[in-house]
């Protein structure tokens, strides 16, 4: 067995996003001086999906209550908030709009009126005229105000996160790609690019893009393969066409919400994304191609499933994506006074989606557990919402897993109380 000093620390998260900083974070606050270290391969926190989305505190409502998504993200958008307001992050609580352009619609926006009641969100329904009244410039049959959306910094939430961390004596290492993982009946020991070796009691694999190929490395099957979906943005030149957020009624189909437009934090409207498969697992653009990740999803049986099932709706995300003519068409579906000279080409990001074999879209979070180890493989949206709940998850099992190493939180060892 090994002794307490042979450990470099008890608990090594891989991953500097929002997810692996909450998790930390929430380590260093429900167990204290535990000795938590986060390896992030990019030379900062929240370089991909964190930084890279629409900067939307969601309420929960389009969830299936139970899930883990729909318990995470109500309790999450709350404490978000009192988060953002303890540190001074730049966030707003807006409200926004879910519109129905259609009356095939109309059934699915009652169901989502439904679902918000059983969440205990405030929901509003509203006609043509009231609608106007919240943004003059959407045009929709009906639509319902859910009063608890807002926006905020993401990437200024996750690196307070690492900052707290780091003021309770956590490390957080930057530029530190993980390129092996030796699993043993100790523990996990973690190889990085630059040649150094981390041994810990439990590994927390919140890798996000490559968070499959993490459980790889530790020798487990995910039983999933993250498929990147890379989601394109505009940004709107008359921002005064929009007050607040406005959202189209979701195909139920697909985890994705729809091109819908979105006032930041900073004044700025964003408008989409769309979903295309993207090239990389970072391909951020169409000419970013990396053969080898490239050839992980076209050999993945559950890929050529979602081909086969959804080509009509996949088309016609890759021909808005390649015609910005066909994405404005879309937009004018909420928003008839825009055109084309209104939108500005803005910062894409590449959703992580978990795909089964059978070509399931894993359509809430997925936190697998195996020894020494614990891997979040599915916190795409809205993950970043609920970072404090799901923090507190992951924590509580990697804690949870260290206590079977023979470990003791160390307020009990010292005599100390906390």
């Amino acid at each position: 067995m090994m002794t307490h000093a042979a450990y470099d620390c008890d608990v090594l998260v891989i991953g500097g996003g929002i997810v692996g900083l909450s998790t930390a974070y929430a380590i260093t606050r429900t167990s204290p001086r535990t000795r938590v270290t986060v390896l992030e391969k990019e030379w900062g926190p929240a370089r991909h999906q964190t930084g890279r989305n629409s900067g939307v505190i969601h309420s929960g409502i389009y969830y299936r209550p139970g899930s883990l998504k729909a318990r995470f993200a109500v309790r999450g958008a709350a404490e978000l908030v009192d988060f953002c307001t303890e540190h001074g992050i730049a966030h707003a609580v807006t409200g926004k709009l879910i519109v129905a352009t259609d009356r095939s619609e109309l059934p699915r926006l009652h169901g989502l009126v439904q679902r918000g009641r059983e969440h205990g969100l405030p929901v509003r329904e509203l006609g043509p005229a009231q609608i106007a009244e919240y943004e003059p410039h959407v045009r929709g049959l009906a639509a319902i105000r859910v009063g608890t959306t807002g926006v905020c910094d993401f990437g200024a939430v996750a690196a307070r996160f690492a900052t707290e961390v780091s003021a309770a004596g956590g490390t957080i290492r930057y530029g530190a790609e993980v390129t092996a993982i030796d699993r043993r009946p100790w523990g996990t020991a973690v190889r990085t690019a630059d040649g150094r070796v981390v041994r810990a009691r439990v590994l927390v694999n919140c890798a996000g893009l490559h968070s499959d190929r993490i459980a790889r490395l530790a020798g487990d099957d995910p039983g999933v393969r993250i498929v990147p979906f890379r989601g394109e943005y505009y940004e709107l030149a008359r921002e005064q066409l929009v007050r607040g957020l406005v959202y189209p009624v979701p195909d139920p189909a697909f985890p994705f919400l729809g091109v819908h437009l979105t006032r930041g934090v900073d004044g700025s409207v964003h408008v989409g994304p769309n979903a295309v498969p993207a090239l990389a697992r970072e391909g951020y653009r169409w000419p970013v191609v990396r053969p080898r990740e490239l050839a992980d999803t076209l050999t993945w049986p559950g890929s050529w499933h979602i081909a086969r099932r959804h080509w009509r709706y996949g088309a016609g995300e890759l021909h808005r994506s390649l015609s910005k003519r066909a994405f404005t068409q879309a937009v004018r579906r909420l928003l008839p006074e825009v055109t084309e000279d209104d939108l500005r080409p803005s910062t894409a990001g590449v959703r992580a989606q978990a795909v089964l074999r059978d070509g399931t879209l894993v359509d809430d979070f997925l936190i697998r557990e195996a020894p020494h180890t614990v891997h979040v493989l599915n916190a795409p949206s809205p993950a970043a919402t609920a970072s404090l709940p799901i923090g507190r998850e992951v924590a509580r099992r990697a804690l949870r897993r260290a206590r079977a190493t023979g470990w003791k939180p160390p307020a009990v060892e010292s005599g100390h109380c906390v």
